[in-house]
C-alpha cells in the first residue's frame, strides 16, 4: 500500500478489526493504532523513497510447559503472546538490505555476502544474515529490502525477543519475495539455524516455533529429521478465571551462556553413555537403574537433569490433555509441579557462581506468599539463571498480585498478558 494512503488508512481506523483479531484487547487499541501509525512515519523518514508498504507482526512467546526438554527432542506447551516485533518493510532495487529498529543504529548486509562470521556472533546482524542465508538454503527467493522495526517484547525478558525477531526477518522475506508461501515450521527451523549456526547460541527449537505458528500449542519435537508435531489447543485462560502474568526480575543475563549452554551439554552426556544423541532415545528406567554408575562417570547434577527431563515430558502431555478437557485444577497443579522439578533438579532457577543475586528466587518465594493455595501458581520461566517467572493468577487477585511484584521488582515489572492465536503474519 502506498505510504501516505497506509497513514490515512490507519488513522481513520479501518485496521482496528484486524489489531483486535490479532492483539485480542480492545484497551489496546488506540495504541496499537498509534504505534502502526508512527512506525509507519518512521520508515518514511529513514526510507523516503519507497512508497509500496507491507506490514508484519511476529509474537514473543511464553513457555507454559517444558522446560529445558525441546533441545532432546521432547514434549513443548508453548503460547504466542499479544507483545510482538512488527516491521514496515519494502522492496528495494538493490542487493542491499537495511534495518533500521528503533533505538539502534541502522544495519546494512548485502544478500551476496552471507558468510558466517566468527567476529559476528551475538549481533542482530548475525541474526538477519543467518535468517536471510537460511531462506536460501531452503530454496525461497531473497532480494534487497528496507525496513523499520519495533518491539515492545523486551529483550532478556525470557519471552523471546530474538525468536520473534528472526520469525519478523523471515516473514518479511516470505511476504516480499515468496508470496508468504515459507510456512510456519520452515521459517521456525530457518530462525533455529540462524540463532546456532550465525547468532553462536545452542538453543532448540521451542522459541521459534512458538513465535511462528501462534497460539497455544503442544510441541512434540521426537522428529529429528522431519517436522515437529503441533496440536493447538482451543482453551480460554480468561474464561476459567486466570491471567497469565509474566515478571521480569530484572536479572542480569551477563555471563550465563555457560550456564544455558551446560543443560543440554549436561543431557547429551548422559544420553552419549548409551550410545544416543539425546536422551528421548534412551528409556527412563534404564537411567534409573544405572545410576550408580552415572553418578561416577557424570556427576549427580546430570543426573537429576535428565531425570527432570523424563518427568517433565509426562507433565506437558497431562497438561496439554487438562487444557483440552477444561480441567483447570489438574492443569495449575502440574503447572505448579513443573516449577518445582525445574528450580529442585534441573537447577536453572539462579547460577552457582553468583548465589548472591538470586531474583526469580525472590519473585517465586513472593508470589508463593502472596497467592497462598487458591490464588495460582508460579515458576520459572524460559531457560531460567536470570530473567522471568510465570504465573497464573486468578482474576480477582491480578491487581493484587501485580502491585506486590511492581513494589519489588520495579514499575511494571509485572506484565499481565494474553495469548494471541497467530504466529508470524503478514498484516497488511
Amino acid at each position: 500500500m502506498l505510504s501516505e494512503k497506509l497513514l490515512e488508512y490507519i488513522k481513520d481506523g479501518k485496521l482496528n478489526d484486524k489489531l483486535l483479531d490479532i492483539y485480542q484487547d480492545s484497551d489496546q487499541l488506540k495504541t496499537q493504532a498509534k504505534r502502526y501509525s508512527d512506525s509507519v512515519a518512521a520508515f518514511m523518514g529513514y526510507f523516503p523513497d519507497n512508497e509500496d508498504l507491507s506490514v508484519f507482526s511476529a509474537p514473543g512467546r511464553t513457555e507454559v510447559g517444558g522446560n529445558h526438554t525441546d533441545h532432546q527432542h521432547g514434549h513443548v506447551l508453548a503460547a504466542s503472546i499479544n507483545l510482538d516485533a512488527i516491521a514496515v518493510a519494502s522492496k528495494n532495487s538493490s542487493d542491499l538490505v537495511n534495518i533500521k529498529s528503533e533505538g539502534y543504529d541502522l544495519i546494512t548486509l548485502n544478500i551476496n555476502e552471507l558468510s558466517k562470521s566468527a567476529t559476528e556472533e551475538g549481533t542482530t546482524l548475525a541474526l538477519v544474515k543467518g535468517v536471510i542465508a537460511g531462506c536460501r538454503e531452503k530454496g525461497y527467493q531473497i532480494g534487497g529490502f528496507n525496513a523499520y522495526i519495533t518491539s515492545d517484547v523486551i529483550g532478556g525478558s525470557g519471552l523471546s525477543s530474538s525468536a520473534a525477531f528472526e520469525t519478523l526477518i523471515g516473514c518479511i522475506i516470505s511476504g516480499l519475495y515468496n508470496d508468504m508461501s515459507i510456512d510456519a515450521v520452515t521459517n521456525a527451523c530457518i530462525g533455529q539455524y540462524a540463532e546456532n549456526h550465525y547468532f553462536g547460541k545452542p538453543c532448540g527449537l521451542m522459541d521459534q516455533m512458538a513465535c511462528s505458528v501462534g497460539s497455544l500449542s503442544h510441541i512434540d519435537f521426537n522428529a529429528p529429521d522431519a517436522e515437529p508435531v503441533i496440536e493447538r489447543i482451543d482453551f480460554d485462560l480468561d474464561k476459567a478465571g486466570y491471567s497469565l502474568c509474566i515478571t521480569d526480575t530484572k536479572g542480569s543475563h551477563a555471563d550465563l551462556t555457560d550456564d544455558y549452554a551446560a543443560v543440554p551439554k549436561e543431557m547429551k552426556q548422559l544420553a552419549g553413555y548409551f550410545g544416543k544423541d539425546y536422551l528421548i532415545d534412551v528409556d527412563e528406567d534404564t537411567v534409573i537403574k544405572n545410576i550408580p554408575e552415572l553418578r561416577k562417570q557424570l556427576g549427580d547434577r546430570a543426573v537429576l537433569r535428565a531425570l527432570h527431563f523424563y518427568e517433565e515430558n509426562k507433565r506437558v502431555i497431562g497438561e496439554t490433555e487438562a487444557l483440552k478437557t477444561g480441567n483447570i485444577s489438574d492443569f495449575l497443579h502440574l503447572v505448579k509441579a513443573s516449577g518445582d522439578s525445574s528450580y529442585k533438579y534441573l537447577q536453572n532457577v539462579y547460577t552457582t557462581h553468583d548465589t548472591e543475586h538470586q531474583n526469580i528466587s525472590i519473585a517465586l518465594c513472593i508470589s508463593q506468599m502472596i497467592l497462598g493455595e487458591d490464588g495460582g501458581v508460579c515458576r520459572v520461566h524460559g531457560g531460567g539463571f536470570a530473567g522471568t517467572i510465570q504465573a497464573f493468577v486468578k482474576k480477582e487477585r491480578v491487581n493484587e498480585y501485580k502491585e506486590a511484584l511492581d513494589s519489588i521488582f520495579g514499575e511494571n515489572a509485572c506484565a499481565v498478558l494474553r495469548i494471541r492465536k497467530y504466529g508470524g503474519v503478514q498484516v497488511i
